[in-house]
């Protein structure tokens, strides 16, 4: 081209468009949103199992627990355990001061003592004036004595054999006096019912222990706790309550022992629901452990959950079932691209869903459902 100007028009012209065409490469490059990441589970075979869980905290119990007092008022003594100590059945807690019961039962000793030696001697001249009464007899056989003396010796007999039968009595109302006595000493010693450990003392020596009056609650001396047996009470939301049967397994997860789970049983549906003002309400379900526990370690009163299995299956499609939404739906990354499906449904827990209709095995799903931006069509990445 000759003429300088055009040249010049036609020189501005093309790198115009030489601009322009680096401004939308880069705008390509730099400008298109980096897709989303994402968080995702391929779907896998595997074992699931349909459950139900309680709704709120349940609680480590003791198969037994008594809260002891003596059954008699009076001021301490002798406090022979301290809180943590272990017990055997029958051995002595505390003894309250019985010094005036002690001389009691030792007055009621006496008594009996007495009374056998009163009867030794009644019983005594009983014989001794039968066997008179006899010779009496024989004497007037022979024409000796007259038979108002052989009466009078027979008289004399029968009255002192009434004498050692009452003796006998006496013995007796002496054995249930001392008896009673010895109750009611007893009554100011407090003995543990069981084998177990000293969970609460309430109480001092010199202070004073009183029983619980009816309506009236007082503080227990000793709470006593049999930790060889313990079970798990939770409370289960009363729609799945039909569902609940005894001898159904469990799982029992406790705060203290995060990511452990112990084996457990059902051994225990309460018949009725609780109505707690403000909560749902709940059925009580107690859940036994079924393998070895350290009763060191495991302490009564650890909150816990209680899974219970209502059926299982294995080798199943499955997937987390965080990952569903709306129903049965799921997002699917495939090509860089999340893809909305539809999937049919299993049995299903908090943690898995079989999956049924929808899905392959290596499919890959998104778990992370409440991240910003995450829908069907967004150009994403797994993290």
């Amino acid at each position: 081209m000759s003429n300088p100007i055009l040249r010049r028009w036609f020189w501005r012209i093309g790198l115009a468009a030489a601009i322009a065409l680096a401004g939308f490469a880069a705008w390509q490059h730099y400008g298109k949103p980096a897709p989303l990441e994402v968080s995702v589970a391929r779907a896998e075979m595997g074992k699931v199992e349909s459950t139900v869980a309680n709704t709120r905290a349940g609680t480590v119990k003791a198969c037994r627990r008594a809260k002891l007092s003596p059954q008699g008022g009076g001021q301490i003594a002798r406090l022979l355990v301290h809180e943590g100590d272990r017990v055997t059945a029958g051995q002595v807690l505390l003894e309250l001061w019985d010094a005036d019961l002690a001389a009691l039962a030792r007055q009621a000793e006496e008594q009996v003592r007495g009374a056998r030696a009163h009867r030794a001697e009644t019983c005594a001249a009983a014989q001794a004036a039968r066997r008179e009464a006899q010779r009496q007899q024989q004497l007037a056989d022979q024409g000796f004595v007259s038979a108002a003396k052989v009466d009078s010796a027979d008289s004399d007999a029968q009255v002192k054999e009434a004498g050692c039968r009452a003796a006998e009595t006496d013995i007796a109302a002496a054995a249930a006096h001392l008896e009673t006595a010895r109750a009611t000493l007893d009554r100011s010693v407090l003995k543990a019912p069981f084998a177990g450990i000293v969970a609460e003392i309430t109480g001092e020596l010199g202070e004073y222990a009183t029983p619980s009056p009816p309506g009236i609650p007082t503080p227990p001396a000793i709470d006593l706790i049999d930790d060889s047996c313990l079970y798990v009470t939770a409370p289960i939301d009363e729609v799945d309550a039909p569902k609940l049967k005894v001898g159904q397994s469990a799982r029992i997860a406790l705060d203290a022992f995060p990511g452990k789970h112990f084996a457990g049983r059902v051994q225990r549906v309460a018949p009725y629901v609780l109505e707690v003002e403000k909560q749902a309400r709940t059925v009580e379900v107690e859940v036994a452990f079924t393998q070895a526990v350290d009763r060191k370690a495991l302490l009564v009163g650890y909150s816990a959950d209680a899974e219970i299995i209502l059926d299982g299956r294995d080798n199943v499609l499955r997937i987390p079932t965080q990952a569903l939404f709306g129903g049965n739906k799921v997002l699917v990354l495939s090509n860089g691209v999340l893809v909305e499906r539809m999937v049919t449904t299993g049995l299903a827990n908090w943690q898995h869903t079989e999956i049924t209709r929808g899905l392959n095995a290596g499919d890959r799903v998104v778990v992370s459902l409440e991240k910003e931006g995450v829908k069907a069509g967004v150009r994403a990445v797994a993290k």
